[in-house]
């Protein structure tokens, strides 16, 4: 094992929180029953790159529970999407999906595909705007096709595009007097096929895969499809066991509020699985945002809150944590993340 040291509402960070429920009688308090650790809460400001964040920090967070300090890099990830994208453009002379909008399971699939590196080595590019970088790198693509460069040179003028903004790709990890490439430091963070992707909706056959019908999912994933029951208890039960799990799912309802920290639904709503279905069939349930899921706790009433570490800064009473009710998580989850360990395991 490597060690090291430690469009919607939702993905983008715009500096806007919903207020509507809350006034001015200061943060809510909970009981915390279940807080495993986590590296430091980011700010991806107006990056589309939520999928990184939370992947990646639910990862994190699977590692320092099992004694393993590790601090991966967002701007690696999102290089090696950048870098696939371009080169989806040149094969397709521009008829591709060209968006740094992804889920968290396109993290996963980078990861394999590229490898990973320590957050040291690549931090995070707080300045950098991708919609202007895959502008240039969509120009790039368009002028190599019409000259008919070969890929190998188009790629080196992408390479150059993509430094401009990035900074230069890393080639090895340095650790503990020994040099690793970016692949074999991603094998010993995150081996392939290593974390599941669940999801829950009754349009296609329960305990069967099927890519999830959402715009983000341009990759067309597969998720394994489960009882909304199933899923709110295999969650809970891998967060309380100190598991690394990201959270996929809708931001847009006005009780999710950053500026409060909590994300709630109006009392007495039904949150059934044909509800759910409802929901998404009517596109009231959208793919906004992801989160990793660190934490539980209770209200004063007794009800079940999942706590998430958001990507939006720390600017909210938790310290850019997010408070979202057991009733918000059931209605609005489109996916969720986890160990395929945690799934499995029956105990």
């Amino acid at each position: 094992m490597i060690v090291v040291a430690l469009g919607f509402v939702g993905c983008r960070n715009e500096g806007k929180g919903v207020t509507a429920d809350g006034g001015d009688s200061g943060p809510e308090q909970f009981d915390i029953e279940t807080i495993n650790a986590y590296t430091p809460v980011k700010n991806q400001g107006r990056a589309p790159l939520c999928w990184a964040y939370a992947m990646l920090s639910a990862i994190e967070t699977e590692h320092i529970m099992r004694g393993d300090s590790v601090h991966l890099s967002v701007k690696y990830a999102a290089r090696a999407l950048a870098e696939e994208n371009f080169r989806r453009a040149y094969f397709t002379c521009g008829r591709g999906p060209h968006t740094m909008r992804a889920t968290a399971q396109t993290l996963l699939d980078v990861i394999a595909r590229h490898g990973l590196v320590a957050y040291d080595a690549y931090r995070d590019a707080d300045a950098a705007d991708y919609g202007v970088l895959m502008e240039k790198l969509r120009r790039t693509a368009r002028k190599a096709v019409n000259t008919r460069l070969p890929l190998r040179r188009a790629e080196k003028l992408a390479s150059a595009v993509i430094d401009e903004t990035l900074g230069a790709r890393p080639r090895h990890v340095f650790m503990l007097g020994a040099r690793y490439t970016p692949e074999e430091f991603a094998r010993s963070v995150c081996a392939p096929g290593e974390y599941i992707a669940l999801t829950s909706f009754t349009h296609h056959p329960f305990y069967e895969t099927f890519p999830l019908e959402v715009p983000d999912n341009w990759a067309q994933s597969e998720m394994l499809n489960v009882p909304v029951d199933t899923l709110m208890s295999r969650m809970e039960r891998a967060v309380r066991r100190g598991r690394g799990v990201c959270w996929e799912g809708d931001t847009s309802e006005a009780g999710f509020s950053f500026d409060l920290g909590t994300a709630r639904l109006p009392d007495g709503t039904d949150v059934s699985q044909a509800a759910r279905q409802l929901a998404f069939e009517r596109h009231e349930t959208t793919d906004d945002h992801c989160m990793a899921v660190v934490g539980l706790a209770r209200d004063k009433a007794g009800r079940l809150w999942f706590i998430m570490k958001n990507s939006w800064g720390t600017d909210n009473p938790y310290g850019g944590l997010m408070y979202v009710s057991g009733d918000y998580v059931r209605l609005k989850t489109v996916a969720v993340f986890m160990p395929r360990s945690a799934w499995e395991d029956r105990r």
